[in-house]
């Protein structure tokens, strides 16, 4: 015979996405931040990889490409930490 073995516990998901992000421990606007994010950091590495073979002209856009990496990877570590004071503004 064989034996089932339950990976998962069952969640009951009958309000939709509201208990998705909670099981997966995000807001909807965490969600957002994260993906804007993410789309920050693809842009900052294709900066990199357009590089020119003019050193100052590649130092320049390289830092720059280093600085938007930065912003997104602050971004996706702290961006709904950031975000949170206005979206939960008291009045």
């Amino acid at each position: 015979m064989d034996k089932l073995t339950t990976l998962a516990k069952p969640v009951d998901m009958s309000t939709g996405f509201k208990d998705f992000f909670d099981t997966i421990g995000l807001t909807g606007g965490g969600l957002v931040t994260k993906g804007i994010a993410a789309v920050i950091a693809v842009i900052a590495v294709r900066m990199l990889l357009q590089l020119s073979s003019n050193p100052k002209s590649a130092l320049q856009r390289g830092s720059m490409a280093l600085g938007t990496l930065f912003v997104a990877v602050i971004l996706a570590l702290y961006g709904d930490t950031l975000f949170s004071t206005v979206t939960q503004a008291k009045g």
